[in-house]
């Protein structure tokens, strides 16, 4: 079938079970061509393509509403409501979103990039529907991993205590990015060994009812049997107890089982659960066998072998970096401990858990969790390295705040993909830790101009033992600069000059040091002398130089990856304001007033003018207003 042809996913309704087969075949060949070259997540997508058939087939979105939390397995429903042709431009700059997108498609109910949100949405998406005696379906598909959240339980409870009508999918692959862990999913595992439960439990209340004058007495009396074998077979039914039906397991793959599954679900009142079984990466060799997650999320690769297609750097990445230089001082300082919220593969701790098993901790998808964890740990004298994306600690905010820095204890948070992160667009933009961590009493942050640099902050995280430290690092790779054997702390509040120069000074740190360098290099060309700091330390700055700087009454411009709003910049002007320089020139470069969506890294720095050809402007123009303002004073 021509998937372009695709308007919506009307059509589906008029399909024969071969045709429907068919149709899989042809979006599973359609993913893994179109994914070699683009890159994305291949895994959870081609284990949803036939409960996406399915469901559209049983529903009629957008009247009724599919729901995919987290988001990433949303590639199949996006072929099926019209957008194959776009999937060219897939996660590219003005292209395809890898999420669901409100603006999109009139299908794409629910914005998403984190997980646990769905069953929350999904709420009060049927509160409305109720409020205003619509008959809509909700549906919201959830993964097994995503369900290991609070958030997830949360809205559990109340949907089952409210008995609110919808349909929850449990999609379960047995797998979130990494392998699931946690006592849930122990239940699930069980679950998954009591797929006949159900139909034993059907066919016993059926031959019960069929005897003579005592039917329906036997039956009702049977009830407490089939709750004695609920129990015994389906460890404690945790599901119903929570005030669900449950359905299931069924094979997430039979387009049969799944509609027969999904018709009854529509015609039973109060929430139904239905446990789906899939299998992550289905139809595609190399992401079928993938036992770590590698296959989640991935660049292009070569279709015929599964080959990744590998970066030309030979640079160390940045999450490696962090964790091995982790990993090797923890082989003389016990205290150390690694806790990662189910992304030990992203942040490169494979080799620190193979190495110290009993000191590396995946707690699973529960951020909030994992940065308590890392308080209690250092209440008791250990130091815990709390690896986790920017873009997820803001999940765990309260507890960073109430937990860790209020009791100012010595955590240590890796706050790796800090700036864009390019094609995961907007709900994954690390640009927002800045601006929530600097007013933190307690909390340092920091950020290396280069590995080497970064080796030297991670002992410096380590060493330092009065209150909470956060090294903030990128996504990608380092710049492949000579590394030092011996590691160093550096002083905390520490800046440093690189280029010195007498006409104005850039303020910069961590990926933004090479645009200020080019920057100052095309000034000098043209006779202007801009010096440049790596301003490495976010909080606390560097007073002593800043109040040279502010001495010599020469403009000054702050460069940051990360929002304006309550950034590095703003502590520059704070700083000023405070400490009686309010007529310095100040001006400020980062991240303005808006979400940053999805494309290459460079495209997006040039949309929003955070570039060095900005920089040379805006320190010419502000050299310029300087030179003016000095000679108006000495006329007077």
């Amino acid at each position: 079938m021509d998937l372009h042809s695709i308007t919506g996913p009307s059509f589906l309704k008029e399909l024969n079970p071969e045709q429907l087969e068919l149709l899989s075949e042809d979006i599973r060949r359609f993913l893994i061509e179109n994914l070699s070259k683009t890159g994305g997540h291949i895994g959870p997508n081609l284990g949803v393509v036939e409960l996406t058939i399915a469901l559209h087939r049983v529903f009629d979105s957008p009247d009724d509403k599919l729901i995919w939390d987290v988001g990433h397995q949303s590639y199949v429903h996006k072929i099926l409501t019209g957008r194959a042709d776009q999937f060219d431009t897939l996660r590219k700059f003005k292209g395809l979103c890898g999420f669901p997108k409100r603006n999109e498609s009139d299908h794409d109910v629910w914005e998403t990039g984190h997980s646990s949100t769905s069953l929350s949405a999904a709420m009060g998406m049927a509160a409305a529907r109720d409020i205003k005696k619509d008959k809509n379906y909700v549906i919201p598909i959830i993964g097994d991993g995503a369900l290991t959240g609070g958030m997830a339980f949360e809205a559990l409870n109340h949907i089952g205590h409210a008995q609110t009508d919808m349909t929850v999918i449990l999609n379960d692959n047995e797998m979130s990015i990494a392998p699931n862990v946690g006592a849930l999913h122990s239940v699930l595992g069980r679950m998954r060994t009591a797929g006949k439960y159900n139909k034993v439990k059907d066919d016993l209340e059926y031959l019960l009812k069929k005897v003579p004058a005592v039917g329906g007495k036997l039956a009702s009396t049977a009830e407490r049997v089939k709750d004695s074998l609920k129990y015994l077979v389906v460890s404690g039914m945790f599901f119903e107890e929570l005030g669900f039906t449950y359905l299931g397991p069924i094979d997430g793959h039979d387009l049969e089982e799944l509609e027969d599954n999904l018709e009854y679900a529509k015609k039973t009142k109060g929430p139904v659960l239905l446990h789906v079984i899939t299998k992550k990466g289905k139809g595609y060799l190399p992401a079928e066998q993938d036992k770590i997650g590698t296959w989640h999320g991935i660049g292009p690769y070569k279709m015929e072998t599964g080959d990744l297609v590998k970066s030309s750097s030979t640079a160390p990445s940045w999450s490696g970096l962090i964790a091995e230089t982790a990993r090797k001082l923890a082989r003389t300082d016990e205290r150390i401990v690694a806790i990662t919220p189910a992304m030990p593969v992203g942040s490169k701790l494979e080799g620190f858990a193979s190495e110290f098993p009993e000191r590396m901790f995946d707690v699973g998808i529960a951020e909030q969790h994992a940065t308590t964890m890392a308080a209690g740990l250092a209440t008791q004298g250990m130091k815990p390295f709390l690896a986790i994306y920017s873009t997820f600690l803001q999940r765990a905010y309260d507890q960073v705040v109430h937990d860790v820095c209020r009791q100012n204890l010595n955590v240590f948070i890796g706050i790796d993909r800090s700036g864009l992160v390019g094609a995961d667009g907007e709900t994954h933009q690390g640009v927002f830790d800045i601006a929530f961590l600097r007013h933190l009493p307690n909390m340092v942050v920091m950020m290396p101009k280069d590995e080497n640099e970064g080796q030297h902050m991670v002992k410096t995280a380590i060493d330092y033992n009065d209150g909470p430290i956060a090294l903030r690092y990128p996504r990608g790779n380092g710049l492949g600069v000579p590394m030092d054997d011996e590691l160093k702390a550096i002083p905390i509040g520490s800046w440093e000059v690189l280029e010195k120069g007498a006409d104005a000074v850039i303020l910069a740190f961590g990926t933004t040091i090479p645009m200020a360098l080019h920057a100052a290099e095309q000034l000098r060309e043209e006779g202007i002398q801009a010096e440049v700091v790596n301003s490495r330390f976010i909080k606390p700055l560097d007073e002593e130089m800043l109040a040279s700087i502010f001495g010599r009454n020469v403009p000054v411009l702050t460069i940051e990856e990360a929002v304006l709003q309550g950034g590095f910049g703003s502590a520059v002007l704070e700083y000023a304001h405070d400490n009686g320089h309010e007529g310095a020139i100040i001006d400020r470069m980062g991240i303005p007033d808006l979400f940053v969506e999805h494309g290459d890294v460079a495209e997006l720095m040039d949309e929003i003018h955070l570039n060095s050809d900005e920089v040379v402007k805006k320190v010419k123009m502000r050299v310029k207003q300087n030179s003016q303002q000095q000679e108006r004073s000495n006329a007077l």
